[in-house]
């Protein structure tokens, strides 16, 4: 038993003393002034995939390698162990600085690429603010056409589609949200904020992925919006989604939605006469009501002058 234990105790210590052997040699090749062997220390750590550590002995070289012609290829491998760590923002702004620095470089169009790339990783789930995606697309387009012959091309208008794909998931849930946030009185123009946001994406996207289901909902959003108007506006407003309905009906006679879309015109057109009925008997009670007033008045005159004349 007491030999079992000495022996894991000596497997331990020697692993230990291999460690810290192992330890004190990276240390004592980052405070060396080599930096010649560092560099290939460096080098050996990245291929090795020991990242941490190659990042470490980049970072102590960049600055004593400036200006040096060494430089190109130290500054090349320390932007890939940026984003082999998942550093992507540091790593995207060095791979960008590698291309404007060494823009006839061997390295300058992969270095472009993956500045692009970078951003693209950044881009985050469409219900988040989409900054990074708009400029993702920004860098993915400039590299096209930096290399329009490049081979990373089709990569690139593939994460450029992917992106817009993204900003369309964006625009079609920002539009669902205002038409099912509704409200009546001051809130009812949530229903109106929804049109508007659905019209917005069609023009920003126009092959948009969305564009029957967004169609529909501009019909719906109007009706809703008209339905919680005044009377004295809703007609203007019904004559809205009864266009918003033509136009779906001619762009999409096979949909689903068909009889749905044809539905709320129908409900809209009778919308329609119902407003008007409902101010032609406001106005009649108006009027009858102005011409007792009036009559009252007259009663009043003729009494009034009956009443000075005794």
């Amino acid at each position: 038993m007491f030999k079992i234990k000495h022996l894991f105790i000596l497997i331990f210590t020697t692993l230990a003393i291999t460690l810290a052997g192992c330890k004190s040699q990276f240390e004592k090749i980052r405070a060396s002034n080599d930096v010649g062997k560092k560099y290939q220390e460096a080098l050996r750590l990245y291929k090795k995939k020991s990242y941490s550590k190659a990042l470490i002995l980049f970072e102590d070289l960049s600055q004593k390698y400036r200006g040096r012609t060494e430089a190109e290829e130290l500054n090349y491998y320390y932007a890939l162990t940026l984003y082999n760590l998942k550093d992507y923002t540091t790593a995207r702004y060095q791979f960008k600085l590698f291309a404007d620095t060494y823009p006839a470089s061997q390295y300058a169009e992969e270095c472009r690429y993956m500045a692009a790339y970078c951003y693209y990783l950044e881009s985050p789930r469409p219900s988040l603010d989409q900054e990074n995606t708009y400029k993702a697309i920004d860098a993915l387009q400039l590299f096209i056409n930096f290399y329009p012959n490049s081979a990373r091309v089709a990569d690139a208008t593939k994460y450029i589609g992917i992106l817009r794909g993204k900003l369309e998931d964006k625009a079609y849930a920002n539009a669902k949200m205002y038409y099912e946030l509704g409200g009546v009185g001051v809130n009812a123009t949530n229903y109106r904020a929804a049109v508007i946001a659905l019209q917005n994406a069609q023009i920003d996207f126009p092959d948009i992925k969305y564009a029957e289901e967004m169609g529909l909902l501009t019909i719906k959003a109007q009706y809703a919006f008209a339905q919680n108007s005044i009377e004295e506006r809703q007609e203007e407003r019904f004559n809205e989604a009864i266009t918003y309905a033509d136009e779906f009906v001619e762009s999409y006679p096979e949909s689903k939605s068909l009889e749905e879309a044809k539905n709320l015109k129908k409900d809209s057109e009778a919308a329609i006469l119902n407003a008007r009925k409902v101010l032609a008997e406001r106005k009649a009670n108006y009027e009858r009501i102005r011409a007792e007033m009036a009559e009252d008045t007259k009663k009043d005159t003729l009494n009034s002058v009956k009443n000075s004349l005794k």
